[in-house]
């Protein structure tokens, strides 16, 4: 059975004393000092419920706990009591209310004594319920009843602790709609109900403070604020007042709710978390100073002075819905115009009766036309919304169509207001919940809709109320059995029942702290070695402390669902406020403590992508401020917690956090790893093994590390050797040691091929050995390493270190040359295959003014060139930031450009064509269609609210469009008109396939989504999920997807099942472009690491089986073909590949793909290259340079 309270919580003064900003110990009045959980019912060692939020004792005492000479004075106002409610948000979004009452309570008698407090002191304490159901009243009722009851002279008939336990575990929640629960607090009798579940949402509590507060103008400016979720920040002297106008302008946008960071009342240690850059709401008190820190677009809103400020423009809401919203409201506000009985059955228009002047105090009447109000508001400002949702299944909506038809029907140009709302995260919530479908009947706004279409009272959508609910009375058994009369009474708040554990546990605190306090009094200052011990004895109570709180957010952190944003999570930023602010480090140590003893728990260390994020970056902090502090313990830990803790693909090996710690320089410092190996030997258990054997067992557990980190083999190898140097192991050790690391090379080589002397993500520590390459492929690279390295282990036999030195230089050089040498043995192979000549011609095409931004070539097949009698086959069309468009022909030499094509105002991001037709996306957002013979501006298609990104053109004269406004709209160039919107993202689309013989649609970008849908069906199939950041090159054969991402993979999919079947993770950069060979069925990547590697699929699986590192700059563009690929980088450098072998008919016995060889490059230039396109046909690559030159490679060839 659900109860109404889940705790009744005391926070206050603990036995460990810290100042606000962490420092131990009592150090005056005028101090803050840190709140704790003194007392809770039930009690923390219940089994049956878990404990409760971690965060609640700073949250219910914002500003801390403040000391005083003197309790609770009737001439001193400041000396009341004060109650007000919070509202705690859940990682998960659900909210724990919570019903608080502070008071000056006397300080415990031992923490006085331990401390040396003053007698006779007071602190502030603070007595609350928590519960999960909004039930405000009640919860302030009760909580009164019981602070009201303590401190009563005539006492109660039991002790306090168990009419506490009675209201908590005997009083439920009542069923809503029909029962009414009656429950005693000693003698005063309380009921509690909730509404129904088919009406408004339950709200407890008043929106009087909300109105009396703001005027009716900056209500609605706040109310804007919130839908279009701005960065808000609400002041106030009163806590009280924070929470309900909080609470108060959530309920009124109804039915859309709050999707971001809410904290009504702000504890006033966390203000620096107003910086932060996405969108909340959260509740400052007005005595704290904000003057250092940058509000640059948050809305600031101070009640006391009905006043609403922000740097950044709030659009209005539009006409009529402006003045019909204000007028409604005056007109309930204002207390001589209409009684509000009579205007409930005035409330659409449609009573003429003369209307009574009433003055009526505000209740529950008010607050119920009020949210109607904004209800009707909605109504009417969403009118005929239902029709515009072009899928029921997947609620797609129509923005743009919809905002057209507004626009017509009020006769008005475009709304921001309208079109930022309906990009926002609370009404895109709303059509996915099923909330805008025909499918929930308990839409109160379709019901409003509908009422007022067929002119009813707005009241007639809400439930009537037909009985009156059930009486559920719960009587205290316990009262008036005893028959003795007897009475309890308090001089200050009492304390719960301690277990024996928790009593002496408390006795130990205030015993060390009793006797560090005493001794050091004793002793004098120049007694280095007290102060040490009495130091480390102090960072030990400190870490306890912040260890507990740290568990109890790590394992909360564990609990966030998939989808859930961890970097924006209450856990994640408190965890990173105490590595980054703990100057002493114990934040961080906490931390990684706290994952370790998980780890000896039990726990697997399995994580979800989210939480995978997460860790890694807050790992990532605490290693960064342990090196800055020296702490050489803290790294430690990390390093091998890191390699225990891994996210895992369905379709993919374990990716270990310690692979991603590689950017961390503390891994090049030989004297961590000598420290780190030193503790192995002194933690060894086998202390009586041989040494040497020893010593080599730790170095081999050094090794799996940097293999898990990915450190290069040759800078893994020098550490490893001079410490095995060092410890004189024997020269026939370090042959193994050197083998053992070759073979984890060998490994790693194997998965994640060979990288130009750049850091590596090698095999995480436990990672399964990848199948090996087939020894018989002399071809491919990893056997040429492999050779390397036995030259490498060959030269440890001699103890010479000049011959070391040389092969280590040797090995050096080829990491980083071994990509020209290969090169060139590919060339005098093919020459002596061919013995043909190859010439190569590079052009300078000079025109534009700004840099290049788009390339397009013109193919045979998008212009039908079946015979060769097109002339425009073959021709390139590139654009700039000069808002120009050009069209060269590459067979006019020396006057190659062909025509300029201008209308765009602004830079031009995407360029296609067909047989007769240019068209163009641009930053303006507009997309235009050109004539491609008489160079005629034909049609300017707008409809896109941000930078079109991609467009393409289609068979039956059709364009289909992708934009930053995360929109795939399909246009007629006939018409004129957008024939619908095809599709729609969460955000800006990247990238974009069509298959026109199937009508299959793809689109990716900045939501690391790739989207599925069947236009010809008019449905989405699919949303593929598993890439973390955005997804930049996307391509389409077939069934088969590939999508490349910044998450540095590549994943190829199945289109017709929406499934994940491999995951290409070997790259160290993000995946720019992405490329499918249809005559060998493989994959072709490229990065930012200037890698191009080859992938093919065997029975065994997907594996990459040829690494081409020609390339230094990022791999901007990829083209294969039948016979040619061509690849082009952001370094202005070009490469052709072909295949020899097929082409001389020569069988390839082997992989297919590693047939390709690299057949030519030209000479590269200084030059910045913004994109790169092949004309395979024709054995030519452009390139666009941001100096606004097009550098034209033909590689002519005869055989």
């Amino acid at each position: 059975m659900a109860r109404i309270f889940e705790y009744f919580v005391v926070c206050g003064l603990g036995p460990e004393i810290r100042t606000l900003d962490g420092t131990k110990g009592y150090h005056g009045t005028e101090y803050l000092y840190l709140p704790s959980l003194l007392d809770q019912y039930p009690p923390l060692n219940h089994t049956l419920y878990p404990p409760p939020p971690p965060q609640l004792p700073t949250c219910v005492l914002p500003a801390g706990v403040e000391l005083f000479p003197s309790g609770f004075d009737s001439n001193d106002p400041l000396s009341y009591p004060r109650s007000y409610p919070i509202v705690l948000t859940e990682g998960d979004g659900s909210k724990i209310y919570v019903s608080c009452i502070t008071f000056r309570d006397p300080v415990c008698e031992d923490i006085a004594e331990a401390y040396r407090i003053p007698p006779n002191s007071f602190a502030d304490k603070c007595i609350c319920v928590v519960s999960r159901s909004p039930c405000f009243r009640v919860l302030r009722e009760a909580l009164e009843e019981i602070f009201a009851l303590c401190f009563s002279p005539s006492g109660s008939s039991k002790p306090l602790w168990d009419v506490i336990a009675h209201m908590v575990s005997d009083v439920p929640l009542p069923t809503p709609g029909k029962e009414r629960v009656l429950f005693a607090i000693d003698n005063c009798l309380l009921s509690v109900e909730v509404p129904p579940k088919d009406g408004l949402p339950h709200a407890d509590i008043s929106f009087q403070p909300l109105v009396q507060c703001l005027d009716v103008d900056n209500l609605i400016k706040l109310f804007t604020a919130v839908l279009l979720e701005r960065r808000i920040l609400i002041r106030s002297n009163k806590y009280s007042l924070l929470t309900l106008a909080s609470e108060a302008i959530c309920h009124l946008i109804y039915p859309f709710r709050w999707q971001h960071v809410y904290i009504p009342l702000l504890f006033f240690s966390g203000v620096d978390y107003i910086d932060a850059p996405t969108p909340y709401m959260m509740g400052l008190h007005s005595g704290v100073d904000t003057s250092n820190l940058g509000m640059d677009g948050v809305v600031i809103v101070d009640l006391e002075f009905n006043q609403i400020t922000t740097t950044e423009e709030i659009p209005p809401i539009p006409e009529p819905e402006l003045s019909l919203l204000r007028g409604e409201i005056l007109k309930l506000l204002h207390p001589n115009v209409v009684g509000i009985d009579l205007m409930r059955a005035n409330f659409c228009g449609s009573s003429d009766q003369n209307l009574k002047i009433i003055n009526k105090p505000w209740g529950e009447d008010h607050d119920l036309q009020l949210r109607l109000i904004f209800l009707k508001f909605f109504a009417s400002i969403l009118a005929g919304y239902r029709n515009f949702m072009e899928n029921n299944a997947t609620h797609v909506f129509n923005t743009q169509a919809f905002l057209k038809k507004r626009s017509r029907s009020t006769n008005q140009p475009s709304e921001p207001m309208i079109a930022q709302f309906l990009d926002s995260h609370g009404f895109l919530d709303y059509l996915e919940s099923g909330l805008g479908s025909d499918e929930n009947n308990e839409n109160l706004l379709d019901k409003l809709q509908d009422a007022l279409g067929r002119g009813q009272n707005p009241l007639s959508i809400l439930p009537s109320i037909l009985a009156e609910p059930e009486i559920v009375t719960i009587s205290d058994p316990d009262v008036g059995v005893s028959g003795s009369g007897a009475k309890y009474t308090y001089d200050r708040f009492p304390s719960n029942v301690r277990t024996e554990e928790q009593e002496e546990k408390r006795k130990q605190i205030l015993a060390a702290v009793n006797g560090a306090i005493e001794y050091s009094g004793r002793q004098t200052l120049s007694s280095p070695s007290i102060s040490s011990l009495e130091r480390a004895a102090e960072r030990d109570r400190m870490v306890l402390d912040i260890k507990v709180k740290l568990q109890g957010l790590w394992l909360r952190l564990l609990k966030l669902e998939a989808g859930e944003d961890p970097l924006s999570s209450f856990e994640y930023g408190t965890i990173l406020a105490l590595i980054e602010s703990d100057a002493e480090g114990i934040g961080g140590s906490g931390f990684v403590e706290c994952i370790r003893e998980h780890i000896n728990s039990g726990w697997h260390g399995q994580l979800t992508e989210e939480q995978f994020i997460a860790v890694k970056e807050l790992l990532k902090t605490a290693i960064s401020r342990a090196t800055s502090r020296n702490d050489v313990l803290t790294i430690r830990d990390a390093l091998e917690v890191s390699a225990e803790m891994y996210k895992k693909d369905a379709n993919n090996v374990p990716d270990y956090v310690q692979r991603h710690l590689i950017s961390l320089s503390t891994w090049e410092e030989l004297r961590f790893w000598e420290g780190y190996f030193d503790y192995l030997v002194e933690q060894s258990s086998d202390k009586s093994a041989n040494y040497a054997a020893l010593v080599t067992a730790q170095l081999i557990v050094l090794a799996s590390h940097m293999a898990g980190l990915g450190l290069p083999d040759n800078d893994a190898w020098y550490i490893i050797e001079t410490i095995a140097e060092r410890n004189n192991i024997g020269y026939k050790l370090l042959i193994k040691l050197r083998g053992l690391l070759s073979h984890i090379h060998q490994l790693r080589i194997n998965y994640w091929g060979v990288s130009s002397g750049k850091p590596q993500s090698l095999l995480p520590p436990g990672l399964s050995s990848p199948r090996l390459k087939d020894a018989a492929d002399e071809n491919q690279e990893p056997l040429e390493a492999s050779g390397v390295g036995r030259s490498w282990v060959q030269s440890m036999f001699s103890r010479d270190t000049s011959s070391r030195t040389n092969s280590f230089s040797r090995v050096r050089k080829w990491a980083s040359d071994g990509a020209a040498e290969n090169g060139n043995a590919r060339k005098q192979d093919m020459s002596s295959a061919g013995q043909k000549k190859t010439q190569t011609n590079v052009r300078i095409l000079r025109g534009h003014s700004g840099p290049v931004t788009a390339l397009h070539c013109v193919t045979r097949r998008e212009v039908w060139d079946l015979v060769g009698d097109r002339e425009d086959a073959g021709f390139f069309i590139s654009g700039s930031t000069d808002c120009t468009v050009k069209i060269w022909d590459p067979s006019l030499r020396g006057s190659e450009l062909r025509a300029t094509l201008q209308g765009h105002t602004r830079t031009i991001r995407a360029i296609s064509s067909d047989r007769g037709k240019v068209v163009s996306g641009s930053d303006d957002l507009s997309v235009i269609v050109w004539d491609k013979q008489t160079t005629q501006l034909l049609e300017e298609l707008k409809g896109h609210d941000a930078q079109v990104s991609c467009v393409r053109m289609l068979s039956g004269e059709r364009v289909l469009t992708a934009a930053h406004d995360g929109t795939v709209k399909m246009w007629d160039v006939r018409t004129d008109t957008c024939v619908a919107t095809v599709g729609r993202c969460s955000s800006a689309v990247l990238c974009m396939e069509y298959d026109d013989t199937t009508g299959i649609l793809a689109a990716a970008g900045r939501d690391a989504v790739a989207n599925i849908w069947d236009i010809r069906a008019g449905r989405q199939m699919h949303k593929l999920l598993g890439h973390t950041k955005w997804i930049r090159s996307i391509r389409m054969v077939g069934d088969t997807l590939i999508t490349g991402s910044d998450d540095w993979t590549a994943r190829v999919w199945t289109v017709s099942r929406g499934t994940c079947d491999a995951v290409l993770a070997c790259h160290a950069g993000p995946l720019l472009c992405v490329e499918y060979s249809a005559s060998d069925k493989g994959i072709i990547t490229g990065s930012t690491d200037g890698l191009l590697r080859f992938w093919e699929n065997d029975e065994e699986g997907i594996k990459c089986v040829k690494n081409v590192t020609i390339h230094t700059a990022p791999i901007l563009s990829i083209n294969a073909g039948e016979q040619w690929l061509g690849v082009g980088a952001a370094d202005n450098s070009m490469s052709l590949f072909q295949r020899p072998q097929e082409r001389l008919g020569v069988p390839n016995t082997g992989s297919k793909m590693s047939g390709w060889q690299l057949y030519r490059t030209p000479q590269k230039t200084n030059a910045v290259v913004r994109c790169v396109v092949s004309d395979l046909e024709r054995k030519r690559i452009c390139s666009g340079g941001r100096n606004g030159v097009l550098r034209l490679w033909e590689a002519t060839i005869n055989i």
